[in-house]
């Protein structure tokens, strides 16, 4: 057996098992030693019922006293008392039928969950759905007792698929399993040692057999609180692994682009003479700043690849523009892909005003005729569009550059990594430079994941004339009060945007949850319910959680509070044609009021647009509000955002909202958006290239993750005495590993 062995040949699996295994992404060995425990309970030393505190989450081993299932109004409900002599702990189950066989009197059960304060007389507690293991007797499990008790025991997620006789692959399963695979490697020997011993001895870590045993089973003694945090020497061991092996991926891509030749564009008096003519104002320091980095990338014979991050407004279009025309007075083209057909017409028609008829700008887009399409592709293809700006258009097989020099990629996390890359591999493209740029600010750890392979230049600064906005927080109780202080904002000249997480749909966004509320309306007798019906008034929001659609929306504000006023509707849904209608007579101002969905949180510059009003603003992340928070305040005029809670928010939500009237700053509301929803889900869809990591934490590891980054920095200029045969391991290592996964390695 080794890492590689697939998991039908581990004993306790089989082919049945096995193939529910490999739905959950467990293939080898090594996929099921890297399932890691995602908690422990201290079973060497349980704590006793009567030591135990309201509040607090706790492990509770004891005998099954006695079990029913009980038929309540609205859903069956399963209660078991659990005894530590004459302490007791009553457990329950909402909608739990399927435990009424499950458990027998003088059985010892583990369960795990929070304690809450317990009413009754059946004991000081009650623990709702916990968790729970039913323990073997002594002698049952032959010889695997060990495993459940009378130590620290790890608990896993199940596997999904189920044993010969009907089990779980759950956390009993796992136990035996783990441990025979680990007495079994450690028989045999042949666990490879991915990391070279000399990184080992400088840092201190313990060979990966020993880390994988300690945290499956850690000893006697180790700290619970490092273990449910992952800080023990084991899990650090694991985690700066998996860590290096990303950053050595990144860094061979960095070092592989740089032996590449490129164009080294010059940038004489002509080519400054060039960009100050189509300056419209004098740039701010940072953006000073930013194109001189962005230009010397650009004078290197080494193909250029730089993210641009700029907080919303800073003017990453304008320096990208810049690094547009040194491209093209080198006589190479320029090409500007951005993830909307809204923000790529934006694009083209800033850019053909800023250019005016120096150059030539071409625009690729779906929505464009056949017979349009094909001949702005004879253009590129000739050499006639100097700029050609375009969505997901520019990456179709038909289009052909004659000789492309500068890709400037806008949004980059709404495309992925797979499609920057086609659009450089392009036929007439060589090996040009390429500038990502993302309004979405994006915290240190992130950048050096995602966009690990890029240099990075951040727009710190806001142009001037750009006011604060005043964000401000109010219920849904209040919405008549918002809607007359828009009324009041256009009839001063100023416009607005009304922004919904959705379309259309259901107003009941998600079902009642909490256990023993009113009965639902079936079991109500008839003439209560009619009665009921006819004496409520009728109203648009409820105390229940209603979600409010930006159709609804628009029809009831426009026969309604703002029927006095000009109101139009965009939403993903509609047609390029008819969204690209509706932005038009935004910008000119013939609509007073936008109502839309979240199709307007990138690119849509109107200066006259003073108020962002967020309706259910509970259900947004902060990149996201913020993002919208940025369509205003690009005018002269004091500008708002008002955010617009529903009835119920949660604690999470409440931290959002509160985030977003405290602070305008967008690194800092990232940083805690991030934390918030993981790296996953930052970006609000999933990131393409984002590594799925099986031990790591980007939040939890920062330290790691930059101690990994350096060690892969030296590890790649070779100062440590490393045997050639333990770089070739880790070279292995690296191309079966990573490479697979996520295509880091190849650029």
């Amino acid at each position: 057996m080794d890492l590689s062995t697939h998991v039908k040949f581990v004993k306790g699996v089989g082919e049945r098992n096995a193939a529910a295994l490999v739905q959950r992404g467990v293939e080898t060995v090594e996929d099921l030693l890297y399932h890691l425990p995602f908690r422990y309970e201290d079973r060497l030393h349980p704590r006793p019922i009567a030591e135990l505190k309201a509040g607090e989450m706790a492990s509770v081993i004891g005998e099954v006293r006695g079990s029913v299932l009980l038929h309540t109004r609205s859903m069956p409900l399963f209660e078991m008392t659990v005894a530590q002599g004459v302490d007791t702990v009553k457990a329950m189950w909402f909608r739990g039928t399927y435990l009424k066989d499950k458990f027998k009197l003088g059985q010892t059960v583990a369960l795990y969950g929070k304690m809450e304060p317990s009413r009754s007389n059946a004991g000081k507690f009650k623990m709702l759905q916990p968790q729970f293991e039913i323990l073997p007797e002594p002698g049952e499990e032959g010889g695997f007792e060990m495993l459940e008790m009378g130590r620290i025991v790890p608990v896993y997620e199940t596997l999904g698929g189920t044993t010969a006789w009907g089990a779980k692959l759950g956390s009993k399963w796992m136990r035996r399993v783990v441990w025979d695979v680990l007495e079994e490697l450690g028989r045999e020997g042949t666990l490879d040692e991915p990391l070279p011993g000399a990184l080992r001895k400088k840092l201190g870590l313990m060979d990966r057999l020993e880390a994988l045993r300690r945290v499956h089973f850690p000893e006697a003694g180790t700290s619970m609180v490092d273990l449910q945090s992952s800080a023990t020497p084991a899990h650090r061991r694991l985690i700066f692994e998996e860590l290096f092996y990303l950053e050595l991926g990144l860094e061979l891509k960095r070092k592989r682009m740089r032996e590449r030749t490129g164009v080294p564009f010059t940038t004489g008096t002509k080519v400054r003479e060039a960009i100050k003519r189509v300056l419209p104002f004098h740039p701010t320091p940072a953006q000073k700043r930013v194109l001189g980095e962005i230009v010397a990338d650009m004078q290197k014979p080494q193909p250029m690849r730089r993210l641009l991050q700029g907080d919303v407004g800073s003017g990453k279009t304008i320096v990208a523009m810049q690094a547009a025309i040194v491209a093209i007075e080198n006589g190479y083209q320029a090409a500007l892909m951005a993830p909307t057909e809204i923000l790529a017409t934006q694009h083209y028609l800033s850019a053909k005003k800023l250019l005016g008829d120096s150059y030539t700008v071409t625009l690729l887009t779906g929505s464009l005729d056949a017979q349009q399409k094909r001949l702005n592709r004879r253009k590129i293809f000739a050499g006639e569009s100097e700029l050609v700006v375009g969505t997901q258009a520019l990456i179709q097989e038909k289009v052909d550059f004659a000789n492309l020099g500068l890709v400037i990629v806008d949004e980059q996390h709404r495309f992925g990594v797979r499609q920057r890359f086609t659009l450089m591999k392009k036929p007439g493209t060589g090996d040009p430079d390429v500038l990502v740029m993302t309004a979405t600010p994006i915290p240190r750890t992130l950048a050096m994941t995602v966009y690990g392979d890029l240099d990075v230049s951040v727009l710190d600064e806001l142009p001037p004339g750009r006011t604060p906005i005043v964000t401000r927080r109010t219920g849904e109780e209040r919405s008549e009060e918002v809607w007359a202080f828009v009324l009041k904002q256009v009839k001063m000249g100023r416009q607005a945007y009304i922004v919904y997480p959705m379309i259309e749909g259901a107003k009941e966004d998600q079902p009642e949850l909490d256990f023993a509320v009113d009965p639902p309306a079936e079991v109500e007798e008839p003439k209560k319910r009619a009665a009921k019906k006819a004496t409520k008034p009728k109203k648009l929001f409820s105390e229940k959680t209603v979600m409010r659609s930006a159709t609804e929306m628009y029809d009831h504000l426009r026969a309604g509070a703002l029927r006095d006023i000009r109101l139009g509707l965009l939403h993903g849904k509609l047609s390029a044609d008819e969204k690209e209608v509706t932005m038009r007579r935004f910008q000119r101002g013939e609509i007073d009021v936008l109502v839309a969905t979240t199709v307007i949180e990138v690119g849509v510059d109107v200066p006259n647009a003073s108020v962002m009003v967020i309706e259910h603003a509970e259900r947004f992340g902060m990149a996201q509000m913020h993002q919208l928070r940025g369509r205003v305040g690009r005018g002269a005029a004091k500008s708002y955002c008002i955010l617009v809670t529903g009835a119920r928010v949660s604690p999470q939500a409440e931290e959002r909202v509160g985030a977003m009237v405290r602070t305008q700053n967008g690194f800092e509301l990232a940083e805690l958006d991030l934390a918030q929803r993981g790296p996953g889900e930052f970006f609000g869809t999933r990131q393409a290239g984002m590594p799925d990591f099986r031990v790591a934490s980007l939040l939890r590891d920062r330290d790691l993750l930059e101690m990994a980054k350096k060690e892969a920095a030296r590890f790649i200029e070779r100062p440590y005495d490393v045997p050639e045969v333990e770089r070739e391991m880790v070279r292995s290592q690296l191309k079966h590993q990573w490479q697979r996964r996520y295509g880091l390695v190849e650029a």
